[in-house]
């Protein structure tokens, strides 16, 4: 039988995101789960071996993962003949999107900006401290130590490798420091879990959000009956192949320069053209036409399509006009001071978030707590169950961070904030991803810089400034960001019809697994390789964002800057505006996240990719309707597919090879 629910998100009649919750009726299967288990493995060590041994493709910096849907691809290729040769063995498309679920739980721990972050910080003071920098007299003193390893023999062998990864002379100095990460990280990932099972109903059952992002796997691993599937649709297969095509051009390219090139589908810099002042200050102005990115922005809404090329062009513009009257110049404090735009741009995006959820908390709240009532649906009752582990939950994490701050001798107040601003980042995230399905590397947007903002580094001291520092690698970017990808699984479950008990124990069991699986990986790949003597993708400069600011800070304190403090409230006040409108008028365009990851470097890889995908789903939606809008939607999926296929071949290649390959992205 057809699952009209999978049906509905590969284009097929009907809206998926007005379509109602259908009864789960799967649990856990024991044969995904293991499989899973299984594939965790070498994805997570592709992953490292990719990105930090050759740092041949960033597939982790995306929305939508690479690895996993490669691995899925390949798993329903598979599939397929069993389907018909043994149909009793076959997967279903549950069970395939329960491995998917796993493997995207595991690559959210292998990216960058989470594990692969800390592996750039957890030696790099210790390491890299030379008389010259003064860090040892600076904060050496200030540093977690038990978070951080100072091991002079492991750090070599970490550093410049060729080391026996088994060796306990190497390893044994990073199992503490890294256990107690795992803790402090378990609780951080666990509240997410929790605000995501408080959430999940009023934005996937209530305000039906779209989650575009799963699109691509659920269409995948449908099974549309009578022999048709996205696999049969020739459309699809005319998108795959434009996005194949142009991956093989331009990675024969690299391989042999003499061929053509596509220069246009990459980072092609137009602010070349631009040299004379004051229209040099946008000589770093790029320009691509990424195919996953055009396939993934014509799931976009129109009106943040739209909103998110118009507002990095306005950005670009009001970059131009204040050199024109002299404000790039020393005495313009830092103008435009984007970061401080997008601070409070994201700010004021996660309060009215915040604020529009107080409902659904309370509503969970009194089915968590109050009387039981006379419940005989079995889903009421685990959702009560649910509801209630997720606010004791919420309590455990809130006791575990406190002991932490209070460990590393981090102020209650700094800490109340910092982590009050992790946490409405993340909301806000989410609910990017869910609503919009835009990417969010908001590197602009950190807690540290936003504290160092409001208060100035005298106000916060030497003690909390170095906390922040060796706290900064899992909130840099928050391109893996654990959040979002829970609840995209919560809402695939519910899709597939699959318990969300089930589904809270897969994240769970992968968490546990995949962390310790990429520990593994990063360190057999370091020792090995040398951390600073082969690996191309090596995430140093993490570490040297992370402690040389934290140098900076203490070399010249300074006290709360009102310009950028101005700046930070514009931003903040223009979300607030652009939200108060959207809301009152329907005619108006511009949509409040647009503006916000406009300015917070989101767009600086995609906006002319948004601006095509935006022109060419006007277009069909003008002149062809909505039947036209569905029916292109396999091309679009097929350009994701195509372009995620031809770059992980690209990179399992040059693993083989042991050669740097074509990188679809970046």
């Amino acid at each position: 039988m057809p699952n009209t629910e999978l049906s509905n998100l590969s284009g097929q009649p009907g809206d998926p995101s007005a379509s109602a919750i259908p009864k789960p009726i799967y649990g856990i299967s024991w044969r995904a789960l293991l499989l899973g288990f299984a594939l965790i493995v070498p994805n997570t060590f592709w992953i490292t071996i990719t990105e930090v041994r050759w740092y041949s493709m960033d597939g982790t910096c995306l929305p939508l993962f690479v690895y996993p849907i490669f691995i899925l691809f390949c798993l329903t290729l598979l599939n397929m003949p069993m389907k018909r040769l043994a149909p009793r063995y076959a997967f279903s498309p549950a069970e395939l999107l329960m491995v998917y679920i796993m493997l995207v739980a595991g690559t959210a721990l292998a990216g960058e900006d989470m594990f692969q972050n800390l592996f750039g910080t957890i030696g790099h003071a210790a390491y890299f401290a030379r008389p010259e920098n003064q860090w040892k007299t600076q904060f050496f003193a200030f540093l977690p130590w038990f978070w951080l390893v100072r091991d002079p023999v492991a750090l070599k062998g970490f550093y410049r490798g060729g080391v026996n990864p088994y060796d306990p002379r190497y390893w044994e100095p990073f199992v503490r420091p890294l256990s107690l990460w795992l803790l402090f990280i378990g609780a951080l990932v666990g509240m997410c879990m929790c605000l995501n099972i408080l959430l999940r109903t009023q934005w996937s059952a209530n305000e039906r959000l779209s989650f575009p992002i799963i699109r691509l796997p659920i269409a995948m691993t449908e099974d549309q009956g009578a022999g048709k599937s996205l696999f049969t649709n020739r459309v699809m297969w005319a998108g795959f192949a434009i996005a194949a095509l142009i991956d093989l051009i331009n990675g024969m390219h690299i391989l042999y320069p003499s061929l053509p090139y596509l220069a246009w589908i990459k980072q092609y810099n137009i602010g070349q053209l631009f040299q004379n002042r004051p229209w040099s200050v946008i000589s770093g102005t790029n320009l691509a036409m990424y195919p996953f990115a055009i396939g993934l922005a014509y799931f976009v809404p129109l009106d943040l399509s739209f909103s998110c090329w118009f507002f990095f062009v306005a950005r670009k513009l009001f970059h131009v006009y204040g050199a024109s009257i002299g404000m790039d110049g020393p005495g313009g404090h830092g103008f435009p001071d984007f970061p401080q735009q997008a601070s409070g741009a994201w700010i004021a995006w996660g309060l009215t978030l915040a604020w529009a959820l107080r409902g659904q908390f309370r509503r969970a709240w009194r089915k968590a707590f109050g009387a039981a009532g006379n419940d005989s649906d079995p889903e009421e009752n685990s959702l009560r169950r649910q509801y209630k582990g997720a606010f004791i939950g919420l309590g455990v994490g809130i006791v575990i961070l406190a002991i932490f701050s209070s460990y590393i001798h981090m102020t209650p107040w700094v800490a109340l904030l910092f982590f009050t601003i992790y946490f409405l980042l993340a909301l806000t995230i989410t609910r990017a991803r869910a609503e919009l399905g835009t990417p969010h590397e908001i590197f602009f947007v950190n807690p540290r810089l936003i504290l160092v903002t409001l208060f100035g580094t005298r106000t916060l001291g030497t003690q909390n400034l170095t906390d922040l520092s060796v706290m900064y690698w899992f909130n840099r970017c928050d391109r893996s960001h654990p959040m979002p990808n829970q609840l995209e699984a919560m809402r695939i479950g519910e899709i597939a019809r699959v318990k969300q008990s089930a589904i809270l124990k897969t994240l769970a069991i992968a968490f546990i697994w995949g962390a310790l699986v990429v520990m593994w990986a990063n360190l057999s790949v370091n020792f090995h390789s040398g951390a600073t003597a082969k690996n191309l993708g090596f995430e140093n400069w993490v570490g040297d964002e992370s402690y040389g600011h934290l140098h900076n800070w203490l070399s010249a304190p300074t006290h709360v800057d009102i310009t950028q403090l101005f700046y930070m409230a514009g931003g903040f006040l223009l979300v607030i505006f652009l939200s108060y409108m959207r809301s009152s008028f329907l005619w108006w365009p511009f949509h409040p996240a647009g503006y916000a990851l406009a300015v917070s470097y989101a767009m600086d890889y995609f906006w002319f990719c948004f601006f095509i995908a935006w022109a060419v789903k006007w277009l069909i939606v003008r002149f062809g309707g909505m039947k036209l809008y569905r029916n292109a939607i396999p091309f679009f999926l097929g350009l994701i597919l195509g372009d995620y296929v031809g770059g992980s071949l690209w990179s399992l290649f040059g693993i083989m090879m042991h050669i740097r390959a074509y990188k679809i992205f970046i």
